[in-house]
C-alpha cells in the first residue's frame, strides 16, 4: 500500500501487560445512548480493556507497568466494519486492480501492463472494473480482453462481484460454448448464441471452476496485505460476510502464529461451510476475543450494477428485465430454519425491493418459531418498497447497509430503477424511524474500507466532490453521531459482540485510533481527509504511519 511502511514487529506477539495509561488524549467517544464523551487518559486492564476514562481532574495512578504520552492528540475509537470480503481485499492487492480506471481503453491498458509483468501467471485474475463509469453502454466482451492477452485465460471480476469478465481463452478453459445454458440465478451474456464475455451471478461458477485455486500460503500473504489495509484504514473489527473453509483456516493459522490483529466476525459461505466450520453451532471466541463465527451468509439476489438486483417491477433501463431471485420461497425458509434450528445468526443478501420482501417474508414467518434475540440482519437493505419499511423494526431486523454506495451507484440508480422507487432506496434514516438497528460498513473491496469517507456520506448525502448539492434524498441523510455509532458500536452490535468491543468504556476492548483530526467537530472536508496514525487493538499498538 503505498505511503506506508510497516514494522512487521508490530504484527508479531507482545508481552502481555499489567495496568497502563495511555494519557494525555484529546479523546472523544459515544456513550451507550449516542452522546459524545470527552477524555483526557484511557486506564487500561491486564488483559487489554478499559477501565475507565479518565478526565483532566482525575488523579493518576502512582504505579503502573507502563505509561504512553499521546502529547495531546486525538483518540477515538476504532471502527467496526459491518460488511466486508476479507481475503478479497488481501487478493485484490495481489491481483490485477481495475478498480479507478475511467475508460475501457485505460482498463485495457492495464490489464496489458500487468500481463507483461506476470509472464508466469497461467491464468490473469482480478477485479474492479465498472462499465458505468467507463460509460460504455454496454458490458465489455470477451473480444474486448482477447484484444489484449489472447494466450491465456483472463477472469475478471466487476467491481460487486457479481460479474465476471472472461476473455475466448477462459470460455474455451472452461468448457463453455453456445449450447451451455444459464445456471439458476445467472444469466449468460449472449452474442447471438455465442457467450458475449460476462458472466452475471451464479453464471460465474462456469468459468470459476476452471480457475487454479491458491494456495494456503498465497492465502497468508492475502490476508496479511488485508489485515494491514483495514489497521491503517482505522478498521479494527470487521464481518468477513461469506467466510469458506479456507479462509477459516487461513484466519487460525494466523491466529496460532500470534499475527491475527484485526477482529472478525465470520459468516459462513453459506450453510454447507458454515457447518463444516462451526458443527452444531457458532464458535467461542477465539484468539483474546479476535475471531468467532457468528452466523451464515445467504445471497438472495445480484446487484444493481449489474441488473441482478431481483425488483418487483421491471428495469427503467431494461423493460424486459427484473434481476436475478436466487432462491424460492421454500428454498429460504429451508436454508433460514436449518441455520436457527443451531443458533446461528443469519444474515441475507438483498438489494432489490423484491429480494428485500422476501427475506422479510422468511424472517416473519421464522420468528414465530424462532424465539429469542436472533438478529436477523439484511445486507444492503438497498432498494426498498417503502409499503416494507416498516417491516424492519417489527423483529428489531438489523439493517446492515454501506453508505459509500449511495454516493457511487445514485446516478446508475437512477437510471436502473426510475424517480418512483427511490423513496425506499438507500433509506437510512427510515430504517432508524423504524425501529431498525442500523450497521455501517464499506462493501471492501467494492468500496474501499475508509471508515471516513462512509461517515461523512451518511450525514450528507454528497460524495467526495460535494455532489450532489444539498445531498441525493436528503430527507434520508443520518446525523452525525448516528452515522458513528453505526460504524462502531452498530457493527459490534449486528455481530453479537456489543459487549466486547465497539465503543471505550469499562469492559470493553481497548480498541483505539490516534488520528489528526477531532471527527466530531470537523468539517466534511476535513472528516473525509483525516489520516489513522496509529491503532491499537486490545490495549497494544499493532500499527503506525510511518
Amino acid at each position: 500500500m503505498k505511503g506506508f511502511v510497516v514494522a512487521l514487529a508490530l504484527l508479531l506477539p507482545t508481552s502481555a501487560f499489567a495496568d497502563a495509561l495511555v494519557d494525555n488524549v484529546d479523546g472523544v467517544t459515544l456513550d451507550a445512548d449516542g452522546k459524545v464523551v470527552r477524555f483526557t487518559g484511557v486506564l487500561m486492564s491486564l488483559d487489554g480493556k478499559v477501565v475507565k476514562l479518565l478526565s483532566a481532574k482525575d488523579k493518576r495512578p502512582d504505579k503502573l507497568d507502563w505509561r504512553a504520552d499521546m502529547k495531546g492528540r486525538v483518540l477515538i475509537p476504532g471502527f467496526v466494519d459491518a460488511h466486508g470480503h476479507v481475503l478479497e481485499l488481501g487478493f485484490r492487492q495481489v491481483e490485477l486492480d481495475l478498480s479507478g480506471t475511467k475508460t475501457l481503453d485505460e482498463a485495457k491498458a492495464r490489464i496489458a501492463a500487468y500481463a507483461a509483468a506476470n509472464p508466469d501467471r497461467k491464468w490473469i485474475l482480478g477485479g474492479g472494473w465498472n462499465q458505468e463509469i467507463w460509460g460504455l453502454g454496454r458490458f465489455p466482451t470477451a473480444a474486448d480482453l482477447d484484444a489484449v492477452v489472447a494466450d491465456r485465460p483472463v477472469f475478471l471480476a466487476r467491481v460487486d462481484g457479481h460479474a465476471g469478465w472472461a476473455n475466448s481463452a477462459a470460455i474455451k478453459a472452461a468448457g463453455v460454448t453456445a449450447k451451455s445454458v444459464s445456471p439458476p440465478g445467472g444469466r449468460i451474456e449472449k452474442t447471438g448464441t455465442l457467450p458475449a464475455g460476462v458472466f452475471v451471478d451464479a453464471a460465474q461458477d462456469l468459468i470459476r471452476k476452471a480457475v487454479p485455486q491458491p494456495q494456503p500460503k498465497e492465502r497468508d500473504v492475502a490476508f496479511m496485505k488485508a489485515q494491514v489495509a483495514l489497521l491503517s484504514a482505522g478498521v479494527t473489527a470487521t464481518a468477513d460476510m461469506g467466510t469458506s473453509v479456507d479462509d477459516w483456516l487461513t484466519y487460525r493459522r494466523a491466529g496460532d502464529r500470534g499475527a491475527l490483529r484485526v477482529r472478525i466476525m465470520s459468516y459462513g459461505a453459506g450453510m454447507e461451510d458454515t457447518v463444516r466450520i462451526g458443527g452444531n453451532g457458532p464458535t467461542p471466541w477465539l484468539y483474546a476475543d479476535r475471531l468467532r463465527l457468528v452466523g451464515v451468509k445467504l445471497y438472495g439476489d445480484g446487484a444493481l450494477g449489474s441488473r441482478g438486483a431481483w425488483l418487483k417491477t421491471p428495469y427503467a433501463d431494461a423493460p424486459g428485465q427484473r434481476g436475478l431471485g436466487f432462491m424460492t420461497d421454500t428454498v429460504i425458509r429451508n436454508l433460514m430454519s436449518r441455520a436457527a434450528m443451531d443458533n446461528y445468526q443469519i444474515a441475507v443478501h438483498a438489494i432489490g425491493d423484491a429480494a428485500n420482501a422476501q427475506a422479510l417474508g422468511a424472517i416473519d414467518e421464522l420468528a414465530e418459531t424462532y424465539k429469542g434475540d436472533r438478529r436477523w440482519r439484511i445486507e444492503h437493505a438497498q432498494v426498498i418498497d417503502p409499503v416494507d419499511l416498516p417491516r424492519f423494526g417489527k423483529h428489531g431486523i438489523v439493517a446492515s447497509m454501506q453508505p459509500v454506495h449511495q454516493t457511487s451507484d445514485r446516478t446508475m440508480a437512477e437510471a436502473r430503477l426510475g424517480p418512483a422507487r427511490l423513496a425506499g432506496a438507500y433509506a437510512w434514516r427510515s430504517m432508524l424511524s423504524n425501529g431498525a438497528p442500523l450497521a455501517f460498513g464499506s462493501d471492501y473491496p467494492v468500496e474501499q474500507p475508509d471508515p471516513f469517507a462512509g461517515w461523512a456520506a451518511a450525514f450528507t448525502r454528497q460524495g467526495a466532490d460535494d455532489q450532489p448539492y444539498g445531498g441525493w434524498q436528503p430527507q434520508q441523510a443520518v446525523t452525525r453521531e448516528q452515522a458513528w455509532r453505526a460504524f462502531t458500536q452498530g457493527g459490534a452490535y449486528a455481530g453479537f459482540a456489543e459487549d466486547k468491543f465497539g465503543r471505550l468504556a469499562p469492559g470493553q476492548r481497548a480498541d483505539f485510533l490516534i488520528v489528526d483530526h477531532d471527527p466530531a467537530t470537523a468539517s466534511t472536508a476535513e472528516l473525509r481527509a483525516t489520516k489513522v496514525q496509529e491503532t491499537w487493538i486490545g490495549g497494544e499498538k499493532v500499527w503506525e504511519r510511518k
